[in-house]
């Protein structure tokens, strides 16, 4: 991808990156006011499961970031 309006990929990375991570803890806050007693009926199992899906979508989105696409093999 070549640059879009003089914006350098590392500016466009920023760039969605910051909307992106707002988004996400945004959504987080919002599921946060999903922890109140008087107006939801949960159990422990229940915030086990929702956390259990949240941690696994992290770790499989920060490992992209950690190692490097498989290369084709060579000899």
């Amino acid at each position: 991808m070549g640059k879009i309006n003089n914006e350098s990929s590392t500016d466009r990375f920023k760039r969605l990156a910051t909307l992106r991570t707002n988004a996400v803890l945004n959504r987080l806050r919002v599921l946060g006011n999903c922890s109140n007693r008087q107006v939801y009926d949960y159990t422990k199992e229940d915030i086990d499961k929702i956390f259990a899906a949240i941690d696994q979508a992290v770790k499989e989105s920060k490992s992209k970031f950690h190692f490097p696409k498989q290369q084709n093999f060579k000899l």
